[in-house]
């Protein structure tokens, strides 16, 4: 624990070197775009309008849930959130080979510069489900008010996550490939597109949740903006550990590995 707060605030002093990455983050995602910026709420907008019409027009959606688009954009802006800063952070330590080898700066700034860009693209998505949340109809609840804690156990978790990958990915470049196939799998697994709670066979969506961190955060995303209710105490806690669990992990075997980075890329 004590180095794990000596390195953060080594982080701290080179924060000016993480505000840079992030900012560089940004530009270079929407250099040359027309719209710029404005996709990192179009995105997920177009997203929502094809998978309302895929699974809630073509399929039919359950009875039991009203205002399909609203839940459906629920669970997918913190399923972007992840999908997006953890793929862009497995390859930032090797995207960034040449100031790895020539300057010393706390390599763990890479990934997390990564998580923080997306934090910012979820953060400016927001306004987007409110507006949507509103024009259907659909009742905006209280319960929102828990939604920055919420925030802040995912993006503990996608740094964690972020740290094992980008760690893996420096000595096996095969994992960005790996990473991709594996994001659709999950992403069939994250009950973004369904309710988990009605689902068929009830012990399947248990064990969903159980092997599958994400599962449990979107869950707790619809409950906050869709359900307009707070998730089950032990069930928020149990979400929590696991997040602080990856986190501490990843940490540890970023920590061990770092200092071969240099040799490596």
């Amino acid at each position: 624990m004590k180095r794990f707060c000596s390195e953060l605030a080594e982080i701290w002093k080179y924060r000016a070197l993480l505000r840079m990455l992030v900012v560089r983050d940004l530009k270079t995602r929407y250099r040359g775009s027309l719209l710029g910026v404005a996709w990192s709420f179009l995105q997920p907008l177009g997203m929502m309008l094809v998978m309302t019409f895929a699974f809630g027009i073509i399929n039919r959606a359950p009875p039991t849930i009203q205002h399909y688009n609203v839940f459906i954009l629920s669970g997918l802006l913190a399923w972007n959130f992840f999908s997006a800063a953890v793929t862009g952070a497995t390859g930032s330590v090797v995207a960034n080979a040449a100031l790895v080898k020539k300057v010393y700066f706390p390599r763990a700034i890479l990934p997390v510069s990564v998580v923080i860009s997306n934090l910012v693209n979820f953060l400016l998505a927001l306004p987007v489900w409110l507006l949507v949340t509103v024009l259907s109809g659909h009742p905006v609840s209280s319960a929102l008010l828990m939604l920055p804690l919420v925030i802040i156990v995912q993006v503990l978790f996608n740094i964690g996550v972020s740290f094992l990958l980008s760690t893996l990915n420096v000595f096996y470049r095969d994992t960005q490939f790996i990473l991709e196939l594996s994001m659709l799998a999950l992403f069939f697994l994250t009950p973004i597109w369904y309710d988990i709670d009605n689902a068929p066979q009830p012990e399947v969506g248990l064990w969903v949740r159980r092997l599958n961190p994400m599962a449990s955060l979107v869950n707790i995303y619809q409950d906050l903006m869709y359900w307009g209710r707070l998730t089950d105490l032990d069930f928020v806690l149990r979400t929590v550990a696991t997040a602080i669990a990856v986190l501490f992990v990843g940490y540890l075997v970023f920590r061990r590995f770092s200092p071969r980075f240099g040799e490596e890329v």
